[in-house]
């Protein structure tokens, strides 16, 4: 299959957006493998603090969650903990993503997940109309409000970031 016609097929994330009929965009860019967020943001042009990066975490409980947070800055994870009312989180194995979300790392979407996890975004996503995030594959990206997403997905918004 040329590299074209697999930027165009559509991810799980893209499916379930369409179905919800919230307005939304999406956009490809052509890479080989996964670069960061910032990258993403300036190889599409946009300000790196409407560019959310999507993070998996479990909990001392055992649950899992996921946080958004702009591709600039880092989960503060005592924040995080707070947030979800938990006594401390972690990142996940990186190793563990595609078997739990059913997305790899840097192709990772909050939307479309094998299962439906409390989702939380940092609070500066309300500062913009719109905001970009993961699509559900490397080189793919959303461009949506961050109210509709909360339409689609369990989302809260949450003081989680920090500097990185």
């Amino acid at each position: 299959m040329a590299k074209a016609e697999r930027n165009n097929q559509k991810t799980n994330a893209l499916r379930v957006i369409e179905a919800s009929g919230v307005p939304f965009e999406w956009m490809t860019f052509e890479t080989e493998e996964a670069v960061s967020g910032i990258e993403v943001a300036h190889i599409l042009g946009l300000d790196a603090d409407q560019v959310f990066k999507t993070l998996v975490t479990q909990a001392k409980s055992g649950a899992y969650y996921v946080f958004m947070v702009p591709v600039a800055l880092e989960l503060d994870l005592k924040k995080a903990a707070a947030a979800a009312n938990e006594k401390a989180i972690a990142m996940i194995h990186s190793r563990d993503l595609l078997p739990l979300t059913g997305y790899v790392h840097g192709g990772c979407s909050p939307i479309g997940m094998k299962k439906l996890f409390p989702t939380f975004i940092d609070e500066t996503a309300e500062l913009f109309g719109e905001i970009y995030f993961s699509g559900g594959r490397i080189g793919c990206q959303v461009k949506m409000n961050p109210s509709d997403l909360a339409r689609i997905i369990p989302l809260s918004f949450a003081d989680i970031a920090t500097s990185a």
